[in-house]
């Protein structure tokens, strides 16, 4: 494909078409090969659904409506966007049943666009294509049609582009074609633009006397051209934006070339990564200077990194954000979380939505904390638990310390002052007050107010028996 490439200086012609757009997704399909109860176009990739990302680029686009058609799982669809989407209203649904081809799924949508309209048919199960990709495809075209196009060393089971003194006479699919037009290589991408009163003219004429017995949105390309209608066409300049999804290795394979572009642009930016073939990102990522991420790492939500941090192997961050000069080591789970300065965490640690840490705080293995703050300089250095809890600056919460902040019905605070010691394995029963500078002795229970700057004892008397003997298995 090298020779068709695009540069990356040539920018897109001037769109010469005032029309509003309206975009039509093409997600009916049971997908059948996925061999599951989801959607097709529900399954993820990059942490959202493929439906998801092609509705983002249609966004882009400045559509006036998006129209997409649905058929096996509408329901999951429909429910999955309310949810998704809430209030949103430029995206109506479509139902298509029976699913007769392509050409009937866009017969659907057309009831609810404007003969003034222009139309661009995309795909939900195409979910790469970029934005700057449909713009020039959509400038190229203008008030005629507009059909994306791709070059491919290996064009089977791909529509072929008929070509008869270079212009477009149609389009042959891969069961039709005879032998000699399965040898060409320029395929086409089943992307296509046309303003709206022609299409829906030409899609009334369509039949489907094929060997699917369906009927083909590829035909307007006929039409098209007995109507002596210019057929402009833009060639992809990546096939895996326009690579469809069937299964779930093709899934996967779309997965790894979406995370290793965002990996190559993340380096560019100047972020060191391990290993770029190691890199998840599943929403956006804003890094200062001369950041590291460790192999595993996996980016979720909207994370914002400092300069100089350091994330371990195999960490989560999602939705958090990490002051500079902070050190993440492995293993850790940070959601929704806000990180300051300097600080130590892992490995093994893990911080719940509205956990915030002042700077220069240390957490350790197995430490879990929730919906708490840690004031400067504050150590939980390893297996405790800090939750529903306001903490001082230079407070030290040993080995195995809990807050009891749930009575089984309702959440309760604990406070800790500045500068107080809580010693190891003690249970602080919220609600409670530690004073600044107190002492808490370890292996207490501590159910009342401590007072600051005091030793605070409570454990049970210790017992002991001459009598006792140790217990023995019944033979």
């Amino acid at each position: 494909m090298e020779s068709n490439m695009k540069s990356e200086k040539k920018q897109p012609a001037k769109d010469r078409s005032p029309d509003p757009l309206h975009v039509v997704i093409l997600a009916a399909g049971k997908g059948t090969r996925m061999k599951s109860t989801l959607p097709k176009v529900l399954h993820r990739l990059a942490g959202r659904p493929m439906l998801d990302h092609v509705l983002e680029t249609a966004r882009s686009l400045g559509a006036a409506a998006c129209h997409v058609v649905i058929g096996a799982g509408a329901e999951s669809v429909r429910s999955w966007y309310a949810q998704a989407h809430p209030g949103a209203t430029d995206v109506g649904f479509v139902i298509q049943e029976p699913q007769l081809g392509t050409g009937h799924a866009v017969q659907q949508a057309m009831p609810g666009i404007p003969d003034a309209a222009r139309v661009l048919v995309l795909y939900g199960d195409v979910p790469l294509i970029e934005t700057s990709t449909l713009t020039e495809l959509l400038a190229a075209a203008g008030s005629d049609m507009g059909i994306l196009v791709a070059q491919m060393d290996d064009p089977h089971g791909y529509g072929r582009i008929l070509r008869r003194t270079g212009k477009v006479t149609g389009i042959v699919e891969e069961k039709d074609a005879t032998p000699a037009q399965r040898r060409i290589e320029e395929i086409n991408t089943g992307v296509l633009c046309a303003p709206a009163k022609a299409m829906r003219t030409w899609l009334s004429k369509i039949r489907n006397d094929n060997s699917q017995g369906e009927f083909y949105l590829t035909d307007l390309v006929r039409l098209a051209v007995r109507d002596r209608v210019r057929i402009h066409t833009t060639c992809v300049s990546a096939a895996v934006e326009v690579q469809g999804v069937n299964d779930r290795v093709q899934l996967a394979v779309l997965e790894r070339s979406y995370q290793r572009q965002q990996a190559e642009r993340q380096m560019r930016l100047g972020v060191a990564l391990a290993d770029p073939d190691r890199f998840d990102l599943r929403g956006s990522l804003l890094c200062g200077q001369d950041v590291f991420l460790d192999v595993g790492v996996v980016i979720e939500g909207e994370v914002e990194l400092g300069d100089h941090v350091h994330v371990g192997p195999y960490t989560v961050l999602k939705d958090a954000r990490i002051g500079a000069d902070t050190r993440i080591e492995s293993h850790c789970v940070i959601d929704s979380a806000i990180v300051g300065r300097s600080c130590r965490i892992g490995p093994y640690a893990r911080l719940r939505p509205e956990a915030q840490l002042a700077d220069e705080v240390h957490v350790g293995n197995f430490v879990e904390i929730k919906k708490s703050s840690l004031g400067h300089a504050a150590k939980a250095n390893h297996l405790a638990y800090i939750g529903d809890a306001t903490v001082g600056a230079r407070v030290n919460i040993g080995a195995g310390v809990i807050t009891c902040n749930y009575d089984g019905a309702n959440k309760h605070r604990t406070v800790i002052g500045d500068d107080a010691f809580i010693g190891t394995d003690s249970q602080l029963i919220a609600p409670v007050t530690i004073g600044a500078g107190a002492y808490i002795a370890a292996g207490s229970s501590i159910s009342r107010d401590a007072p600051p700057e005091q030793l605070t004892i409570c454990r049970a008397r210790e017992q002991r028996s001459v009598r006792w003997k140790r217990p023995v298995k019944a033979k």
